[in-house]
């Protein structure tokens, strides 16, 4: 008997699947439920980079023809803030409009034979069980899904919110290529993504801190209204905020309503025979563009496993669980640096120049020695920056922390002959670091573990007293050590000290960021890279 497949969805990941499973399978049935028209789109652009392409492009041309005949192509990444540009090169990526994707999939699972019923709502499982006895459920519904909240808790399903707001509109400016725009109102900062999707429309994406959202009066229009309705007040104050940057474009509205941000975990994708996948299951910031490329990555892996000839379907489903859960979780995992950027993002742009402000912008998940590959002028400007602040390289600038001037900037955290723990450099320099707070002072720095959690990171760095010569921090995260460093150095006016085993490159790249005053290698990395201390506080 013919494997009887039902997908509840018709976003990407949903119409994709479908024409998949289909061509692996002509003899399947298979039934597309959505409940908006077939013409109906929310949003704008859908951006994906030329490096994650290869692997959808292997199973069906449909994207790469689609971005070929409609869509937009650059390389560069370009900042804007306070007047000046900054770019990166090295960035390959296209866009394409989401009402164009769609169509385009839509004819690919027509043309497949997917039975696509639009217009048609899924009032619950039960009910979907009466119009047919489906073998395989797929819910494609989206980071709202239904079909999710009616499995329940037993998948483990978790949405942690971000704290700052966003709003989704479209411009008919046309931007060169992914371009983030910074502007200052009275009320506070404003950024914009932004990026070309077509060849009279590219998609504006605003964040805000939530304080200056509602200073701003932008927290009057009602969410929880139907999909349909724009919030026209905010589309006029930042088409207005905007104006230069837009240079005499307008800002376009689609469903357009301000929003928080979540990003969804499940620890199980499926239940009997109902199956997840996409945005119902896992999400990650728009800030990294991979929401419909993951999406379509699940599709793939799920209509592969469930062709493979499975002894049970609970072994195709755990299948394609084994693959698709690692690679979601670890492009979340990197994606958490951005997002935390963006919550951020507004003392950032009031501590830094630009140099600076977009070398720490596009450093947050990668180090200067890849920047350098990609794009050597901007890290070569952006040492140019510090040599015109210091007169010196980075890692060489002399640093005084409390009553001890140190002759570069990249230590040791290290034992004395004493026992004592502390600071020190090639040149003989050495200052205490104590975990007792009420021993800190000019001599002695304070020596803290970061937070597990972002959200303590707060707290941490309010419980260092400000006489500390320094703070220097160690365990938590990557992420929590880069934030509690910034947070007493940006925040309190602390010094900070990021202990990290990286080499000299990573240890330039915290420093030249602004995201510590100097960076201490652990006991044992120092004696093992002793001759690149040395060599690094001399360059």
């Amino acid at each position: 008997m013919a494997l009887r497949v039902a997908c509840i969805g018709g976003g990407p990941g949903g119409l994709f699947f479908s024409s998949l499973l289909k061509r692996r399978m002509p003899e399947a049935e298979v039934v597309l439920f959505e409940r908006n028209q077939a013409a109906d789109a929310f949003g704008f652009g859908v951006v994906f980079s030329d490096a994650t392409l290869d692997g959808i492009d292997a199973v069906d041309p449909v994207l790469r023809d689609g971005l070929r005949d409609y869509g937009t192509h650059w390389d560069a990444i370009e900042v804007w803030l306070k007047g000046e540009r900054r770019s990166m090169a090295g960035n390959g990526m296209a866009a394409i409009h989401r009402k164009t994707l769609l169509r385009l999939l839509q004819d690919s699972a027509r043309a497949a034979g997917v039975d696509m019923r639009f217009g048609h709502q899924v009032p619950s499982l039960e009910e979907l069980s009466r119009e047919g006895d489906f073998d395989v459920v797929v819910g494609a519904d989206g980071a709202n899904s239904r079909t999710r909240e009616e499995l329940g808790e037993a998948l483990g399903h978790t949405a942690e919110a971000a704290t700052a707001k966003f709003i989704w509109f479209g411009t008919t400016h046309l931007f060169d290529g992914l371009t983030f725009v910074h502007r200052k109102s009275q009320f506070g900062n404003f950024a914009a993504h932004a990026y070309p999707i077509s060849d009279d429309l590219s998609t504006f994406i605003v964040e805000t801190d939530e304080d200056t959202w509602r200073r701003a009066g932008l927290d009057e229009f009602d969410v929880t209204q139907p999909p349909g309705p724009s919030d026209e007040k905010t589309r006029r104050f930042l088409e207005e905020l905007f104006a230069e940057d837009l240079a005499g474009g307008s800002i376009v509205a689609n469903n357009s309503r301000w929003g928080t941000f979540r990003t969804r975990r499940t620890r199980t994708w499926h239940q009997g025979n109902v199956v997840l996948l996409g945005d119902a299951v896992h999400t990650a910031h728009f800030s990294v563009g991979s929401g419909t490329k993951m999406a379509m990555e699940d599709a793939i892996i799920l209509a592969r496993e469930l062709t493979a000839g499975h002894p049970t379907l609970e072994d195709a489903f755990q299948a394609y669980e084994a693959e698709r859960i690692p690679q979601t979780a670890k492009i979340q995992d990197s994606a958490s640096g951005g997002l935390s950027w963006w919550e951020h993002f507004g003392r950032y742009h009031e501590a830094f120049a630009p140099s600076q402000f977009a070398f720490h912008f596009f450093s947050r998940s990668i180090g200067l020695d890849r920047i350098a590959r990609r794009d050597p002028a901007l890290v070569a400007d952006a040492r140019g920056f510090w040599r015109s602040q210091h007169g010196t390289a980075p890692l060489a600038t002399p640093l005084t922390l409390g009553e001890t001037g140190f002759a570069g900037r990249w230590l040791a955290l290290t034992h004395d002959a004493a026992g004592r723990l502390g600071l020190s450099d090639p040149s003989g320099a050495w200052l205490a670091a104590v975990e007792d707070a009420a021993q800190v002072g000019p001599q002695a720095a304070l020596l803290v573990m970061a937070p597990a959690s972002e959200a303590e990171v707060t707290a941490a760095a309010g419980a260092v007293p400000a006489e500390a010569a320094a703070v220097v921090v160690r365990g938590g995260t990557t992420l929590t050590r880069r934030l509690l460093a910034e947070e007493a150095r940006l925040g309190r006016g602390i010094p900070a000290v990021i202990v990290d085993e990286g080499d000299e490159a990573a240890a330039e790249t915290l420093v030249l960021s602004g995201r510590a005053d100097a960076v201490a290698l652990p006991e044992e990395a120092a004696t093992r890279q002793a001759p690149a201390l040395a060599a690094g506080a001399a360059r």
